[in-house]
């Protein structure tokens, strides 16, 4: 029951106490590490709904990542500044995935079970990120995938390859975009 309560404020955290709250603790958040392991969920409904357990194993970790664009170097040889390859470049992933990717990186030992949005200001966005030790995966349906957030197999990972899509208009999706293009080159 208490669930849909939280579940009902985080709906809208501008219009509740979250706001207030959120923004005192992203000061703190601020001061600590980009990947800081937490004792548990910020928004414990959502973590639960994403596989989240209170025992053993389970580990939730908190990740800042910058937001805007790619911050690429200006070449220092001359070049008109179209081609300076500097301004308008995105990352092919969204933030998320680069949050889950900094936290699997930070624990090797732990396989990435999914994420949520937990805050945002002007400069950063944090994520928590649900890790499993691989000890216990035998026991989940993702027991024998290993490095799944390095190759697309999260909910965020399936996000940016475009698997949302069933259908009409999603035929150059599966099984990936790059063998949907190959399959098109051999005809």
């Amino acid at each position: 029951m208490a669930y849909k309560y939280i579940a009902e404020i985080w709906k809208k955290p501008e219009a509740s106490f979250v706001k207030d709250l959120m923004r005192q603790r992203a000061i703190e958040w601020r001061k600590q590490p980009t990947v800081h392991r937490i004792e548990r969920p910020t928004r414990l409904d959502r973590a639960r709904k994403l596989g989240y357990k209170a025992k053993q194993g389970f580990v939730v970790a908190r990740v800042r990542v910058r937001r805007g664009g790619l911050r690429k170097i200006r070449p220092r040889a001359g070049r008109r500044p179209k081609r300076m390859g500097v301004a308008k470049y995105k990352p092919a992933k969204n933030m998320r995935l680069i949050a889950e990717e900094r936290a699997a990186r930070k624990f090797p030992n732990l396989e990435v079970l999914n994420s949520y949005w937990v805050w945002g200001d002007g400069r950063f966005k944090w994520f928590e990120v649900i890790m499993v030790d691989r000890n216990i995966l035998s026991n989940l349906p993702i027991a024998n995938q290993r490095g799944r957030v390095f190759r697309g197999l999260t909910s965020a990972g399936k996000e940016v390859r475009g698997l949302r899509h069933k259908g009409r208009g999603a035929e150059k999706v599966r099984p990936s975009r790059r063998a949907a293009r190959k399959g098109r080159q051999k005809k």
